[in-house]
C-alpha cells in the first residue's frame, strides 16, 4: 500500500532540489502531505543555523526564534496528518486490526519524520566533506558520521517497512496520540494568556 522507497526518495530528491531552486511539491495525495512535513524539517533545519550564529542581531534571532515555533508547530501536525491520511487509506482498502493487533511506541508519521531529518542532515555531511576550505581530518571526521548515518537511515528505512507490513496485515493497528502543543496556543500557554488579564 505505502512505498518507502518512494518516501526516502522524495525526501533525497527534494533535499537537493530545494538546495537549488524555490521549495515546490509537485506531488499529490498521500505524497504532497509528506513532502509538505518534510518541507518544514527543511525550514526548521535552515532557521536553526541562523539561530546559532553569534553575528546575527537579536531581533533577527527574535524572528527566527518565532519562525522555529511555527515550522514546529506545523511539523508535529503534518505528522499527525501523515498517520491520519494511513488510517483512511487502510480503512479504504478494508484493512481492520485483528483483535490481539499490537500497539506500537512510535507511529510511521514519527518514523517519516525522522527520516525526513537523517536526510537532510546526510545531505548537509556530504557538503562537509565536499568543502573546498576543509582539511582532511575534518573531512575523515565528517565522513565517520556519514557512514553511521546511512546505517541509521537504512535500519529505520527497513524498520519502517516492518511496521507498515504489520499494519497492513492487521499484526500492528495504528492509533494518533495527538501531541496537543501548549506553548504556541494563546488560551494554554500561561505567558501569553497573563499577558491579556486587565490589571488589578
Amino acid at each position: 500500500m505505502i512505498d518507502v522507497a518512494t518516501i526516502t526518495g522524495l525526501h533525497r530528491i527534494t533535499v537537493r532540489r530545494w538546495h537549488q531552486q524555490e521549495i515546490d511539491n509537485p506531488y499529490e495525495g498521500f505524497l504532497a502531505i509528506i513532502c509538505r512535513q518534510h518541507e518544514q524539517n527543511f525550514r526548521l533545519w535552515h532557521e536553526e543555523d541562523i539561530a546559532r550564529s553569534r553575528d546575527v542581531g537579536d531581533e533577527r534571532i527574535a524572528a527566527v526564534k518565532r519562525n522555529i515555533d511555527q515550522f514546529n508547530q506545523r511539523r508535529n501536525d503534518l505528522i499527525e496528518a501523515v498517520d491520519d491520511a494511513l488510517i483512511a487509506k487502510m480503512a479504504d482498502a478494508g484493512v481492520r486490526p485483528a483483535a490481539d493487533a499490537r500497539q506500537h511506541t512510535e507511529t510511521p508519521g514519527s518514523v517519516i519524520d525522522r527520516l525526513s531529518i537523517l536526510s537532510l542532515r546526510i545531505y548537509h555531511m556530504q557538503e562537509q566533506i565536499d568543502r573546498d576550505d576543509a582539511d582532511q581530518a575534518h573531512r575523515d571526521k565528517v565522513r565517520a558520521k556519514l557512514r553511521i548515518c546511512e546505517e541509521q537511515y537504512r535500519d529505520l528505512s527497513r524498520s519502517l517497512e516492518l511496521l507498515l507490513e504489520d499494519l497492513e496485515s492487521g499484526r500492528a493497528r495504528l492509533k494518533v496520540y495527538r501531541q496537543f502543543k501548549m506553548y504556541n496556543d494563546p488560551t494554554l500557554n500561561p505567558y501569553l494568556y497573563a499577558k491579556k488579564k486587565p490589571a488589578a
